[in-house]
């Protein structure tokens, strides 16, 4: 099964740790990638293509990065150079792209609302108006699959890489107050035209 974000973390580590460090916890990664993937249950099959194609790879980078002899505050670091740093990045600079599109504002909420609503990913509440949107997730498969896959302290990692998916925007403002991944009990996002 051809994994897209596979790719981006062997570039990542070869960059981070050089290339035969890199290279050797690649390999590493690839085998938790492959256990955990082998370990999914009870998901339904969109769950199951965002499982694989987006959580699981991140996950399995943290796990493989623990296994070697770094510190956990390195280790954190690494997740987060990477979350944040490349696909959050990456995330952002797309939005930055599609901000140029008349009306940006107004159909990036009623896309993501409906996103939302339709996804088997978050259970969520919405409230929206002319000028703002709220999206309030009471349960996430990124939270759900870091506590299954025993690591809930790696979901703080998914959580910051949203601030810079969706900071620094030109027509949006964001702000949340809380998260899934902190231990409160939702994520609250809310997003404002500028």
């Amino acid at each position: 099964m051809y994994i897209k974000q596979q790719k981006q973390i062997k570039t990542y580590l070869i960059e981070a740790l050089g290339e035969d460090r890199g290279t050797t916890v690649f390999h590493k990664q690839e085998e938790v990638l492959r256990t955990l993937i082998g370990n999914i249950t009870d998901k339904s099959k969109g769950q199951r293509k965002t499982l694989v194609q987006t959580i699981l790879p991140s996950i399995a980078l943290y796990k493989a990065l623990s296994d070697e002899e770094f510190p956990e505050e390195d280790v954190y670091a690494y997740m987060q150079k990477y979350m944040s740093g490349t696909v959050a990045a990456k995330m952002h600079a797309s939005m930055e792209k599609m901000e140029c599109i008349p009306g940006f504002f107004t159909l990036y909420s009623s896309a993501f609302r409906k996103v939302m609503r339709g996804s088997e990913v978050h259970e969520s509440v919405q409230e929206h108006g002319r000028d703002y949107f709220d999206v309030t997730i009471t349960k996430c498969l990124w939270h759900t699959a870091c506590a299954e896959n025993d690591c809930p302290e790696f979901c703080r990692v998914f959580c910051d890489a949203d601030n810079v998916t969706y900071g620094g925007l030109r027509k949006i403002e964001f702000a949340r107050t809380k998260t899934l991944g902190y231990g409160d009990d939702c994520c609250d996002f809310h997003f404002m035209r500028k």
